[in-house]
């Protein structure tokens, strides 16, 4: 495949006037108050989905995995790109990536997954994130500056799924479009959804006309 350009490296979450960077350690990356309880839970079930199969290090396909178990959100944007709709897309991804330990994954096994993005994270961010593959870090990183764009103080399980359907390399867009998703397709509207403003800060901003 082409390799396409990754999105711009995390710049650091701000919230509370208080510069937030992403974060650098396995403790931090599945324990982070900034996460939504939904990411939270789907970044706990990579770990142990990667553990339950004997893979050294949790790739953006346990990633993509336990987000569409754990995020009803997830499930739905993935629903929306299909060529049927509904629940159909999602089915497919899932039968995909369940076979993993017995199909087309097993090539996987033992090697590290690194679809190109890791330079720019380990340049911006500092280091590499022990028990994660290079991919699954940068994508964390981006979805931490995709929800910085919008002011958000929690990064959502569609922040992290917008950065996978953005890396044309990484597994996770592999198990997509051999189940029919035009990661293309969802990964602009993902992105463009992620510029509009929060409810955060259109209140701040009707708050600032009110007060001049």
């Amino acid at each position: 495949m082409t390799r396409v350009g990754s999105p711009p490296a995390p710049a650091g979450l701000r919230a509370s006037g208080r510069a937030q960077q992403p974060p650098r350690s396995r403790a931090h990356v599945e324990d982070d108050g900034r996460l939504t309880a939904e990411l939270a839970a789907a970044l706990s079930g990579a770990r142990r989905r990667a553990r339950r199969d004997g893979d050294g290090q949790i790739d953006t396909a346990h990633l993509l995995h336990s987000l569409l178990e754990a995020d009803p959100e997830v499930r739905a944007a993935l629903g929306g790109v299909g060529d049927t709709g509904g629940d159909a897309p999602v089915i497919r991804v899932l039968g995909y990536l369940v076979q993993r330990s017995i199909g087309y994954g097993l090539r996987w096994h033992g090697r590290v997954e690194d679809s190109g993005a890791v330079p720019v994270v380990r340049s911006r961010a500092g280091r590499t994130v022990a028990g994660w593959s290079p991919s699954a870090v940068a994508a964390l990183g981006h979805a931490w500056e995709w929800a910085s764009r919008r002011a958000e103080p929690r990064v959502h399980g569609l922040d992290v799924l917008a950065a996978l359907a953005a890396d044309h390399e990484c597994r996770a867009v592999e198990v997509m479009e051999r189940a029919g998703v035009d990661t293309r397709a969802l990964a602009g509207r993902l992105q463009r959804a992620s510029r509009r403003p929060s409810s955060r800060q259109v209140s701040s901003r009707q708050s600032s006309r009110q007060v001049s």
